[in-house]
């Protein structure tokens, strides 16, 4: 007897396995790397030695660990993206936006469009530690802060400053402003993400940055918001962002690479697949003639086990690791050549 397509995959069971043959399996897991381990964005090189030596030397919590490690970008004037001489909005007003996780309490803070205040990592701890709230901006962000001790000071360098003045003057050739001839006009959506895991599994996430250089004031990404800039679950992983924030909001990028980790993929797949969906999501306004993204956008991940991998949309970049196997650069794996 003769069927025909739809009839024969209507029949008991057959649907069913269709389907789960149509489901690619996870990745093998690479062998497993004991910790502690710290990962971070290229520009954390100094910042995962720091996390990994108090992790050794002083079982220091991850948390604290990460704070410290992605602290030193903080407050270094030269990293333009992030904290003290970060680039500013379009206004000349430098905002910092941050956000952590703490797995073994289950706990986040946040701050994001933060003034005068060099260090939101460890304002966004102190939104976890002493209210029962995870994100606070803008003023009131600012308000807690000086209330929690922390002391506000001017975040806008005299490089930045110039920075500025050479992106204005070269908005319009026929506005008001000439030309400044002591820079170029500059361009970053830099980050620094730290996700650290002790010798005994415990994990933590912080993403911390002065966010995309001249932006309408009052914009955010993705780095203050949890399951986007970052994301911790004491029971798989760590992962984080740095890149285009609005492409990691929409796919709730951090997230999602710790539920791949938890399905069983390697961190390193976990990565790329959220990058495909990154993908597959981008309106057309934002794809090439090819098909691909005109931005770019890079994820770091971190199993509990210490496993570990990152992977970037273009070509390029590497990351930053301290492990037992010493503190390096490694390069990320990636969707797209430049070619």
């Amino acid at each position: 007897m003769s069927i025909s397509r739809r009839t024969f995959l209507h029949l008991p069971g057959v649907a069913a396995a269709v389907s789960a043959a149509s489901i690619p399996h996870p990745p093998q897991a690479h062998p497993h790397r004991a910790g502690p381990i710290a990962i971070a964005s290229g520009n954390g090189i100094r910042g995962v030695e720091q996390a990994y030596r108090m992790m050794t030397e002083e079982e220091a919590d991850p948390l604290d660990a990460a704070i410290a490690g992605v602290k030193i970008q903080e407050l270094d004037p030269t990293d333009q993206s992030v904290g003290l001489g970060g680039l500013p909005d379009e206004r000349g007003v430098v905002t910092l936006d941050a956000s952590l996780m703490h797995g073994p309490t289950r706990r986040a803070g946040a701050v994001a469009a933060l003034e005068d205040i060099a260090t939101p990592s460890l304002v966004a701890k102190a939104v976890m530690d002493y209210t029962d709230h995870v994100i606070l901006v803008g003023k009131g962000a600012r308000d807690f802060a000086i209330r929690m001790g922390f002391k506000p000071q001017n975040l806008l360098t005299e490089q930045s400053r110039k920075d500025w003045l050479a992106w204005k003057t070269s908005l319009n050739a026929d506005d008001n402003w000439l030309e400044w001839p002591e820079a170029a006009a500059k361009h970053t959506d830099g980050t620094i993400h730290m996700s650290a895991v002790t010798a005994g599994g415990d994990i933590a996430s912080v993403t911390t940055t002065s966010g995309l250089a001249w932006k309408i004031p009052g914009r955010i990404g993705d780095s203050p918001i949890v399951g986007a800039g970052q994301y911790c679950d004491n029971t798989v992983g760590s992962a984080g962002a740095t890149g285009r924030g609005e492409a990691a909001i929409q796919s709730c990028g951090s997230f999602l690479a710790v539920e791949f980790m938890r399905q069983g993929y390697a961190p390193e797949d976990a990565c790329l697949e959220v990058l495909r969906r990154v993908v597959a999501m981008t309106e057309d306004r934002l794809l090439d003639e090819q098909g691909r993204p005109r931005f770019g956008l890079s994820f770091y991940a971190v199993h509990k086990d210490g496993r570990y991998g990152a992977a970037t949309m273009y070509e390029g970049p590497d990351f930053a690791i301290a492990s037992a196997d010493g503190v390096r650069h490694e390069p990320m794996a990636f969707l797209f050549s430049n070619e």
